[in-house]
């Protein structure tokens, strides 16, 4: 199926870029979230007569993600979880509780941004995970996991 992008999609295309993707890709995920619309002659049209508006909202998106990106370079996140004595959590920190601890400080982060390469935290330590604010926006942020008090 082809599909006009209303916005820029990682390992797709950028803003109005025209490109053909399975069509379970397009129904699925995005269409519905709002991301790429089909690509008929009427949809071409009234993409080429927003195009500004459109360009304009994602310039603001950017610049958003760009400012969050600043304040979050170099933080340091304190998550205190029950563990054993060798250090081992009983559970983990996953992605979400990064996330409540990010917006528990004031910041918009939502559990999809945060990206965690070797899956949920396990171990009492220091790890450095990053956060893709925006398609163009990666930022690093360092966890602090601690035994919590009993």
């Amino acid at each position: 199926m082809q599909v006009i992008l209303l916005e820029k999609v990682a390992n797709l295309g950028n803003l109005g870029d025209i490109v053909k993707v399975k069509d379970g890709y397009a129904r699925n995920f995005l269409i519905p979230t709002r991301q790429a619309r089909r690509a008929t002659e009427s949809a071409i049209k009234e993409f080429e007569a927003k195009r500004a508006e459109l360009e304009k909202v994602a310039a603001a998106k950017l610049a958003a993600s760009q400012a969050l990106g600043e304040k979050l370079t170099g933080k340091t996140v304190r998550i205190a979880q029950k563990a054993g004595v060798d250090g081992r959590l009983f559970g983990s920190v996953t992605n979400a509780d990064i996330a409540d601890a990010l917006k528990a400080e004031g910041h918009d982060v939502v559990k999809a941004m945060v990206r965690l390469p070797n899956g949920p935290l396990k171990h009492v330590g220091d790890f450095a995970i990053s956060l893709g604010l925006h398609t163009d926006v990666t930022v690093e942020v360092s966890v602090q996991v601690v035994a919590a008090a009993e």
